[in-house]
């Protein structure tokens, strides 16, 4: 691990030396990459460096130890060093946890009904709002691709796709099964009634990750419309492409441009395509991705939001670190809760692995 370590403050070096030369800033692809490289490593080697001298401070009050004159305040250093070198090396075993590869790509996200009627599609509105408010907070841009909405504003089906740095990262805990406890604004008689949506995530795939044939597409246009009918735009600039091997059907009917529709069709259709393929070569990807939505019933629900007890509850959180304050998560503040998931999906990850040697030894 340590060898490991030193290798890494190595390539920070090398890669900071190569940055401090004018002409990397002539090619900007060089300098993207260096950049990148630059970003994910320094966490690692500001930690590592502080993981160091909090062991030299140990050795040194280590050996301050047989002096009596000297003991005490050597004895409260150790200690202090020892709680530092403990709380370094938790951090250096996140910092070097395996990323997931699709943690800065962009993100298509789908909401759609569950259970519950048209307050199951009420609630559907609510967290594309939610959503939509998160992608402000975190400087995002989202986009609706294609949405189906009721007469009284609920949407029971929705696609959008959402582009910024970590957007997968950080979205990908939101897929599954959405449970809303409330009383309906449909409901007169005040009665609580629990309704569902299910939430798709997946990382937008890029042209250079899936070929497609334009000999397998067919590709048609219609005139976009509202809610009830109404008409939105009285030219054909929806679009409907269809990719004749697979089936998958993809429209967008968000923009006026008939261009601009057919392209954001397009990236959604890649994406879609894109997940197949991965289905089709990894089992385990296959069955995590099905899992995402369930049935779209109350049973398989990840998180509650219980408007009653004024609580957001994600059921994969447990203690007091589950529940959330529902007026700031419906409002777009999700980064505590989508923080804890991060900590918490590390720590099952760090118990899976095994503490090495060199760790051990430098604590005695």
């Amino acid at each position: 691990m340590l060898e490991k370590l030193k290798a890494i403050e190595a390539r920070l070096t090398e890669v900071e030396r190569q940055l401090s030369d004018p002409s990397v800033y002539g090619d900007r692809e060089r300098l993207t990459t260096l950049s990148r490289e630059q970003k994910e490593l320094t966490p690692v080697v500001s930690a590592y460096r502080a993981y160091v001298r909090a062991s030299q401070t140990a050795e040194d009050a280590a050996a301050m130890l047989p002096d009596p004159e000297l003991r005490e305040l050597a004895q409260e250093e150790l200690a202090a060093a020892k709680v530092d070198m403990e709380r370094l090396e938790d951090e250096l075993k996140r910092l070097l946890l395996p990323k997931d590869p699709n943690d800065d790509k962009n993100v298509i996200l789908e909401i759609r009904a569950g259970i519950g009627g048209e307050e199951g599609a009420l609630f559907a509105a609510d967290l594309l709002r939610m959503y939509t408010m998160y992608a402000e907070r975190r400087g995002w841009t989202l986009s609706i691709v294609s949405e189906n909405m009721t007469e009284l504003g609920g949407v029971k089906e929705v696609s959008a796709e959402i582009e910024g740095a970590g957007a997968w990262s950080r979205l990908k805990f939101e897929a599954g099964t959405h449970r809303v406890q409330r009383v309906p604004e449909t409901e007169s008689s005040g009665r609580i009634q629990t309704s569902a949506a299910t939430v798709a995530v997946m990382p937008e795939a890029e042209e250079v990750e899936f070929s497609i044939d334009p000999k397998d597409l067919q590709i048609d246009t219609f005139r976009s419309s509202g809610a009830g009918g109404q008409h939105v735009n009285k030219t054909e600039s929806a679009i409907r492409i269809t990719h004749l091997p697979t089936g998958v059907v993809v429209e967008c009917q968000d923009e006026r441009s008939q261009y601009k529709n057919k392209d954001r069709a397009m990236k959604i259709l890649r994406s879609k395509l894109y997940e197949a393929e991965q289905e089709k070569q990894n089992a385990a990807i296959a069955a995590t991705r099905k899992s995402q939505v369930g049935t779209g019933d109350r049973s398989g629900k990840i998180r509650t939001y219980n408007f009653p007890q004024n609580r957001v509850t994600d059921h994969r959180l447990t203690g007091d670190n589950k529940n959330f304050n529902i007026a700031a998560i419906m409002n777009g503040d999700l980064d505590s809760l989508i923080d804890a998931l991060t900590l918490n999906e590390q720590a099952q990850r760090l118990q899976e692995g095994k503490e090495l040697p060199q760790w051990k030894a430098r604590r005695k």
